[in-house]
């Protein structure tokens, strides 16, 4: 027994969490890299929509495991808001994960993919921090458009019966 423990001590941390490389959804994160004109659209439940613009730098950090995303968003009224999303690709799992956090909230959203991943579409389904308080069910799509100089990211809405409303939109333009 104390051998048993002496070697678990002794155990180095890759032995714990071995490491590993970036994946093919590390690849199609690479791409989403640049410099970004923003024009988000946020359709309400009732009235037309509203559009605003921004601008958003993307970059891969972490050795090329993760996107980060910062995001400058100006409001009709003069005032900016930011945001920054970190997006990952666990090559064991084939899961996407995204966190995003901004400056109009205290909250965090999380996402996470289902597993599957054709190499081209990111499709993020909503994932509950308080699992008494889940929330709105929605799911998020995002892929590349015109050879890569457009990055669309839709999020929806899905209510009860599982129809799907579009809630926002960005639509990244290459600079």
């Amino acid at each position: 027994m104390l051998i048993a423990s002496v070697a678990v001590a002794q155990q180095t941390h890759n032995e714990y969490e071995p490491p590993n490389g970036p994946g093919a959804g590390q690849k199609l994160l690479a791409q989403f890299a640049g410099n970004w004109d923003v024009v988000k659209t946020f359709f309400p439940m009732n009235g037309k929509p509203i559009v605003s613009k921004g601008e958003c730098r993307q970059y891969m950090v972490q050795d090329g495991k993760f996107l980060e995303s910062d995001f400058t968003f100006f409001n009709s009224d003069g005032t900016r808001s930011t945001g920054t999303g970190i997006s990952g690709f666990d090559s064991r799992t084939n899961r996407f994960t995204t966190v995003w956090f901004d400056s109009r909230q205290t909250t965090m959203s999380i996402r996470q993919s289902d597993g599957t991943f054709d190499g081209k579409n990111i499709v993020l389904w909503a994932t509950a921090l308080d699992p008494d308080r889940p929330g709105r069910k929605t799911v998020a799509r995002a892929h590349l458009e015109e050879d890569g100089h457009v990055l669309l990211h839709q999020h929806f809405l899905i209510d009860d019966k599982g129809n799907e409303r579009i809630m926002i939109e960005l639509r990244l333009t290459r600079k």
